[in-house]
């Protein structure tokens, strides 16, 4: 059953105190407790770089056009003077981390850059520090850059927040300022605000239409429709009319609302500076109509640690999945990335390993037939490839001219029996007959020879240069050497078909022999015939040619194709290895396979990278336990509310005593 609760007070309800005074409710320490750990993880994995990985962090960055009086927010936040000036102010991404003290400690400040961690002695000395830093950083001119630098404030009073403050955004360079300082500066603002993760505090001041602003124009380039934007408007006292109205009409659709604030003026102390704006906003006449959960920089430092709270929960099993992901799929990469070899053994042994998987691939492709490491890859597919090319050869050669049993039928055969008649027997058939027309028609279809077995080992060079690749793709110095070998092996096979092929055409012509007993079974068939012709000796020569010819055909095919399956099975298991090791011997391949430049500096680069997710693994692993146990770190669901939910919050409201209460209210 859902909990609800009232908020109405029946008791008389004592007149409020300036915002300056009201102290923070309990919900301060549950802030401490549940949020604060996970800022601080948040803020180590921005230290640690994680964002290069292309993990993003829930951030909060400070936009505004110049003058719109950015620092000064940023210093109202902080309680710290920052640099102020009528140019550029902030020429790099300051990144400012703000964490409460106890009241009994002393201050710590310190910056980080390039490296480095440069301590702060008091507060009066953080403005020229960071400009030392920023000169260090970006130049001691005008110019800009995108190295950020990072200032840590504890103190008491500070507000929970890490917030990334961008240059004020400038149309017109002024001296010493590059020409397209706006496209920097754009570029910069653009590449910060992108992410979904980033929540926009865009500072607007209070006597510009909010719809010339182009800070405005470059968050609704990312956030049409507002939902991750919070305007800050300064300068309330200086245009105190129709504010009210700009802020409830909303124009530009900020979806977070807008906090009205009065910043530090002249030598005012932070705390005057409070005090000054809560009398403002309570007794301005114009102001004051302004509901009061809009205005003062307490109520502005309040929303922002809820916003981002609530940002940090929403992301929290995100980067936590996206950092063990990235972790697993580089060290994946590592692993797979070749050995840095030291020595010619180290060499040889990881080439004899690389060898001996080629030589299995093309055992499965070229002999086995098995299409596991190339299923949809017909070209490799060999063994079918192989008998459609024998099957398209014997179909080659029975389609021969020679071989038409309809051209000139018999006029062949009467021609060779005129020629190789003698002294004899006038109806004995002269075997000299026999091998003559054989010999003609073997000749016939030598010329094809060596098409085929060109044809056939090009094809088997592709196969065997293909896997050879695949398994030497880390040592590219290596692969034009056992091109250049292979080339020169297969040379070798296909001038040694080529010469069986010509040796068995040779024996084919020598004599005439077979024990197919299909070749008496179709003479006989076709003999019966022999009543239909009149010259008996030509037409039994024919019948004799007919089926011995195709005989002939498929030996030839046969034979060749029993020749290929044995070469290539020596290529594989003998020829291929004595080819390499020959061109290029064991201090050669060592130095063949030595880790290229580029080679070494993706090695470094992923040695880095999971170095660095290993850490923000670390950072992490506790708040993974909590999700795994609670099933989430908060429990409220709706983006930018308090994170706990109404229910969870219940017996929280119920411990605050009258003031507390009154204050909450606020």
């Amino acid at each position: 059953m859902d909990v609800y609760f009232d908020l109405t007070i029946d008791s008389p309800e004592p007149q409020p105190e300036p915002l300056s005074i009201l102290k923070a409710p309990p919900i301060t320490a549950s802030y401490n407790d549940r949020i604060r750990p996970l800022l601080d993880a948040v803020d180590k994995l921005r230290n640690l770089k994680v964002m290069k990985e292309g993990i993003q962090l829930p951030t909060i960055v400070i936009v505004g056009d110049q003058s719109s009086g950015k620092s000064s927010v940023l210093e109202s936040l902080a309680g710290i003077s920052l640099p102020r000036g009528q140019d550029i102010c902030t020429r790099v991404p300051l990144i400012v981390q703000l964490q409460d003290r106890r009241q009994d400690e002393s201050p710590k400040l310190h910056l980080e850059f390039n490296g480095k961690i440069v301590d702060v002695s008091n507060e009066d000395g953080v403005s020229d520090a960071i400009v030392t830093a920023t000169n260090v950083i970006a130049g001691s001119g005008k110019g800009i850059s995108n190295t950020p630098l990072t200032l840590v404030v504890k103190k008491d009073g500070a507000p929970d927040l890490t917030m990334v403050d961008l240059p004020g955004i400038t149309r017109v360079p002024v001296h010493g300022q590059p020409e397209n300082i706006y496209e920097q500066i754009s570029e910069m603002i653009m590449e910060y605000i992108w992410p979904e993760e980033t929540i926009i505090l865009n500072v607007v001041s209070a006597t510009v239409d909010f719809s010339t602003c182009e800070s405005i124009r470059m968050s609704q380039m990312v956030d049409k429709t507002g939902k991750r934007t919070l305007a800050v408007v300064t300068k309330a006292d200086k245009a105190p009319e129709g504010l009210l109205e700009k802020v409830t009409a909303d124009d530009v659709n900020i979806g977070l609302g807008y906090v009205c604030v009065r910043n530090r003026i002249g030598h005012e102390s932070y705390e005057e500076a409070r005090l000054e704006e809560a009398k403002l906003f309570e007794m301005h006449p114009q102001l004051c109509k302004i509901d009061k959960s809009n205005v003062g920089v307490p109520v502005l430092a309040q929303k922002l640690m809820q916003i981002q709270a609530t940002i940090m929960a929403k992301y929290l099993p995100e980067i936590i999945m996206k950092i063990n992901e990235k972790l697993d799929a580089n060290d994946a990469e590592l692993k797979r990335m070749p050995k840095n070899m030291s020595s010619v053994e180290d060499a040889m042994m990881v080439f004899m390993e690389m060898m001996g998987s080629a030589k299995e691939s093309l055992r499965k492709v070229l002999l086995r037939g098995e299409l596991d490491e190339y299923p949809d890859e017909k070209d490799m597919h060999c063994t079918a490839r192989l008998v459609e090319m024998l099957n398209q050869y014997y179909d080659e050669l029975q389609n021969c001219p020679e071989n038409d049993p309809t051209t000139n039928f018999l006029l062949e055969e009467i021609e060779v029996l005129e020629e190789v008649k003698g002294i004899g027997l006038p109806d004995v058939l002269p075997h000299t007959a026999f091998l003559t027309l054989l010999q003609r028609k073997v000749k016939g279809i030598s010329s094809k020879l060596p098409s085929f077995g060109v044809r056939v080992w090009d094809y088997i060079e592709g196969v065997v240069i293909r896997a050879l690749m695949r398994h030497s793709q880390n040592y590219p110095q290596l692969q034009s050497s056992t091109n250049r070998a292979v080339f020169n092996l297969i040379n070798k096979m296909k001038e040694k078909t080529i010469d069986r092929m010509t040796e068995i055409v040779e024996m084919e012509k020598l004599t005439d022999y077979t024990c197919n007993p299909e070749y008496l079974l179709e003479q006989n068939k076709l003999m019966t015939q022999q009543d239909m012709f009149l010259i008996r000796q030509a037409f039994h020569l024919k019948m004799r040619m007919t089926p011995y010819w195709k005989i002939v055909l498929r030996r030839f095919v046969d034979s060749v194709a029993l020749h290929l399956r044995f070469s290539v099975q020596n290529l594989v298991n003998k020829e291929m290895d004595k080819e390499v090791w020959g061109k290029l011997g064991g201090a050669g391949i060592k130095r063949m396979m030595e880790e290229t430049p580029k080679m070494a500096a993706k090695r470094e680069k992923l040695s880095r990278s999971i170095k660095l997710l290993r850490e923000s693994a670390e950072v992490v692993a506790k708040f993974k336990d909590r999700i795994a146990t609670d099933g989430d770190y908060l429990c409220c669901t709706d983006a930018f509310k308090w994170p706990t939910c109404r229910q969870c919050y219940v017996l929280e409201y119920e411990n605050m005593n009258f003031e507390e209460k009154f204050a909450y209210r606020i």
